[in-house]
């Protein structure tokens, strides 16, 4: 059976993120930040980067460099400097912990989800910020959601994995205008150097075995080898995906389960 849904999943994600690929998250923060940064003084000049406008009021002027000490360490944010006057973004002052936890909210419910322009605009809110546009937002989501499809679907290249948990998590989303139950399947390894590594996350309308067998294939095509001990419950489709997938692997049940 999938874990129960009294746990927040982005949240839950975003700690496992940070303690396996923290240079990951690290990088989809600080793209994050930037790229929010980057429309705020957009709006600020009155028309894009480089965008010939008689609205225009301002120019951009370069950046200067600034560190950022989040969870996942320290970030070297790059803040656009203007011609006339100057511009720093306030939330990074006066809502620093709310920032950096709505900016790893909205990464991890990204991985977890893929990227919607309402959900930028709502952290967009959160952090106090106004005068984005909709095309402004919508950019900002298309910058993050290719860092989070590269990520997702990148080679595994640290193995050999000789550990792997796989699980399931069981999330509420809204779709075609209802709300429905979707579950995540989770795959986290042990990779050559001794550390854990999120190998794959996959959302699926049904924890059944067809799914477990995609979503397990799809981490052996991107290079996932070596395993020798596969830690799950004992969802009986699961196991079979694990012993048509990984053969010569052991099995454990998990004893959380």
């Amino acid at each position: 059976m999938a874990v129960d849904n009294s746990v927040d999943p982005a949240g839950w994600l975003a700690e496992q993120i940070g303690a396996c690929e923290p240079d990951v998250l690290r990088s989809m923060v600080k793209t994050m930040a930037e790229a929010l940064m980057s429309a705020e003084a957009d709006a600020v000049c009155g028309a894009g980067y480089g965008q010939h406008s008689d609205e225009r009021v301002n120019r951009r002027n370069g950046y200067r460099s600034r560190d950022w000490d989040t969870r996942a360490g320290t970030v070297e944010l790059a803040i656009p400097k203007l011609r006339s006057g100057s511009y720093f973004p306030e939330w990074l002052l006066e809502r620093r912990r709310r920032a950096e936890q709505a900016l790893v909210s909205v990464v991890a419910t990204s991985y977890l989800l893929g990227v919607s322009t309402r959900r930028v605009d709502k952290l967009v809110e959160q952090m106090g910020i106004k005068g984005i546009s909709k095309s402004q937002v919508s950019e900002m989501s298309k910058v993050l959601d290719a860092q989070v499809a590269a990520f997702r679907n990148r080679p595994l290249e640290g193995g050999p994995y000789a550990f792997e948990w796989v699980d399931a998590l069981t999330q509420k989303v809204r779709e075609g205008g209802r709300i429905v139950g979707v579950h995540v399947l989770v795959a986290t390894g042990v990779n050559a150097d001794g550390h854990r590594e999120i190998l794959g996350v996959e959302v699926t309308s049904a924890e059944d075995g067809a799914g477990w067998l995609a979503f397990l294939r799809g981490l052996v095509a991107r290079g996932l080898t070596g395993v020798q001990l596969v830690i799950s419950d004992a969802h009986a489709g699961l196991v079979e995906a694990i012993g048509s997938t990984l053969p010569g692997a052991s099995w454990q049940r998990c004893r959380t389960h």
